[in-house]
């Protein structure tokens, strides 16, 4: 049998916490997604939430059925972001462009989250409509249903991929990240062009590229396909 869904209303904790806080689902994803940015993933328990909002750890079991759901809210608050305030101009590229930046920019506010997040699906209403409105862009555009849903399988897992790659670049420490991104300066400029004569003739062009998200290049490469494939068709 189903589990029977309590609404929030009637699951909140009423009296104020500690802090003099009345707990929701939105302060707690609020506070967890501050606690990942701070601590990363292994400093984010039920305990230590608890802490940090000033009330029993038991009681989030009220507003989540354990962490791995709060997990699901986490990334449903990350996908709600970027479709804040998005609205359809008709021009189906220009649309999926926008959103697809959207959704990485979003990702990536929170990195510590979206690496956390980026793999799962949640089944949540914030996650349901991205996918209508990508799905409804296509659609509206002309392609046809099983070009529409491979299309978006495509886009999608391409947002949120890139949004874990770049996510767990910037996770990292600063420290780690500067030594990463300065090899391209170092290592790979001076090898010697007698044994690696490609990577020697585009040092300089890989020093200044390789150091930023290659998303929105292959984002239009998706969406020129896509054209191209929606011209031949007529």
């Amino acid at each position: 049998m189903a589990k029977k869904v309590i609404p929030e209303d009637a699951r909140r904790r009423r009296r104020p916490t500690r802090q003099g806080l009345v707990l929701s689902e939105r302060l707690i994803v609020e506070t967890a997604l501050r606690m990942l940015r701070e601590h990363g993933s292994a400093g984010l328990s039920a305990r230590r939430l608890g802490a940090a909002l000033g009330a029993d750890p038991s009681t989030l079991y009220r507003y989540f059925s354990g962490m791995d759901d709060l997990t699901l809210a986490i990334g449903e608050e990350l996908i709600g972001r970027a479709m804040t305030g998005w609205a359809p101009t008709g021009d189906w590229q220009r649309d999926l462009r926008g959103l697809g930046l959207r959704i990485h920019g979003a990702y990536l506010a929170h990195p510590q989250a979206a690496v956390l997040t980026a793999s799962r699906v949640t089944g949540r209403p914030r996650e349901i409509e991205a996918d209508e409105a990508i799905l409804g862009i296509l659609r509206t555009a002309g392609f046809t249903d099983p070009d529409a849903v491979r299309i978006y399988h495509a886009f999608i897992d391409q947002s949120l991929a890139f949004a874990a790659l770049d996510a767990g670049a910037l996770a990292l420490a600063a420290e780690s990240r500067e030594a990463d991104e300065s090899m391209w300066g170092s290592t790979y400029a001076n090898l010697p062009e007698g044994s690696y004569p490609h990577i020697a003739a585009t040092a300089d062009l890989l020093a200044a590229r390789m150091t930023s998200s290659a998303y929105p290049a292959v984002l239009d490469m998706l969406l020129a396909n896509a054209a191209a494939e929606l011209a031949a068709a007529g």
